[in-house]
């Protein structure tokens, strides 16, 4: 276990602390440190943050290293969606994101992976395309400013610009994820068909060969007899 791949997991241990930050209200906690009151949307925003970069940390980290996993290739992704999903619905549960917006933005990570198990089960792997990496951008800007306007107001029309932003880049990069997964997937499948054809084509000649010189062999037997 590396450190990138610690910084991810430290990433999905941060969700249920911000579920519990956001709703702290309804379920009744206070958020005390050293005698200190800390606000629930202080603090809520304070650990999104962190956990958003460990995001980035950990990518780097992995890259300057080499220290490039399959776990980490695998859980990296899981906790993103982990963490986004989780900051959404909470936000939705306090009434400051509309419930269409979030099934809208959930929806396209499932469909996403999806088509990334696909392509995997066909032998291809689909990356994570600059559209994907400004989303997941813009997904991070915007809860901020959501959660900031629960403690400053004024960031609360910014957050809802911004959310419009993240649904625009929702739909672009899906898009773009289904253009690539159509092109190079289907392109693969296509090959592997023609060359499926081809290896039958050729084995039906050999059996007719094989076929006509067992015919010559047996009317040189006849004709001998």
């Amino acid at each position: 276990m590396n450190l990138p791949n610690l910084l991810t997991l430290l990433r999905i241990f941060f969700v249920p602390l911000i579920v519990s930050a956001l709703l702290a209200e309804d379920m009744g906690i206070d958020w005390a440190f050293a005698d200190v009151a800390i606000p629930r949307e202080v603090f809520a925003l304070a650990v999104f943050l962190a956990a958003a970069a460990t995001d980035m940390l950990d990518g780097y980290l992995a890259r300057r290293w080499s220290q490039i996993t399959t776990v980490g290739t695998l859980l990296d992704p899981i906790a993103d969606k982990l963490l986004v999903s989780a900051a959404l619905v909470s936000l939705v549960k306090i009434d400051r994101i509309s419930a269409w917006l979030v099934i809208l933005i959930i929806s396209r990570e499932f469909a996403v992976s999806g088509l990334r198990q696909i392509a995997a089960a066909t032998g291809h792997t689909i990356g994570a395309s600059d559209l994907g990496k400004t989303k997941m951008t813009a997904q991070v800007v915007a809860i901020a400013l959501v959660i900031g306007g629960l403690r400053w107001p004024a960031l609360a029309q910014l957050g809802s610009i911004a959310m419009w932003a993240v649904v625009a880049f929702t739909l672009i990069s899906g898009a773009d994820y289904f253009r690539r997964f159509w092109h190079e997937v289907d392109a693969q499948v296509k090959t592997r068909r023609r060359k499926e054809l081809l290896q039958l084509e050729r084995q039906k000649k050999r059996a007719t060969r094989a076929d006509a010189r067992s015919a010559r062999a047996a009317r040189s037997a006849q004709a001998s007899r």
